[in-house]
């Protein structure tokens, strides 16, 4: 659903006299739903989609990611408590990090989570097929006539 759909729709609710949507009825002819321009919906497109992940962006983020790890942490040290005094500065960047290296970690968990559906939804589908198929034909009568 593209966005101006979605705002035909958020304004037709506000208007009490627009007509109610209905779902209750076939798609019209030749398909359904339009395109959403840069949906990788082909099984090559998720591929790529996949090793764009696999190739861009997890080596970034972790690339990124230690290289701010070493910035904070010469911060850290820097603002650090010498002959016994230091900055307060020091303990909230130590912490800050912390929350950041928690974030690089959950971005490159959920980078590998999509990369790993994106490779896999072309299996699913087709195994979903089968699946169906093989029910339908085990219910179907048609070919015991």
């Amino acid at each position: 659903m593209a966005w101006e759909e979605w705002d035909q729709i958020k304004s037709g609710v506000a208007d009490p006299h627009a007509a109610p949507m209905q779902l209750n009825q076939l798609a019209p002819a030749g398909g359904g739903g339009g395109s959403v321009p840069g949906l990788a919906a082909s099984s090559p497109q998720k591929q790529a989609a996949a090793k764009a992940i696999n190739d861009d962006l997890e080596p970034g983020v972790a690339r990124d990611g230690k290289h701010a790890a070493a910035s904070v942490s010469a911060a850290v040290k820097e603002f650090g408590p010498r002959d016994g005094y230091g900055w307060d500065a020091s303990g909230a960047l130590r912490r800050a990090h912390e929350t950041w290296e928690k974030q690089v970690r959950m971005l490159l968990g959920r980078l590998a989570t999509e990369k790993g559906l994106l490779s896999t939804t072309a299996i699913s589908f087709q195994s979903n097929e089968i699946d169906i198929a093989t029910q339908l034909g085990r219910r179907s009568r048609i070919g015991d006539h």
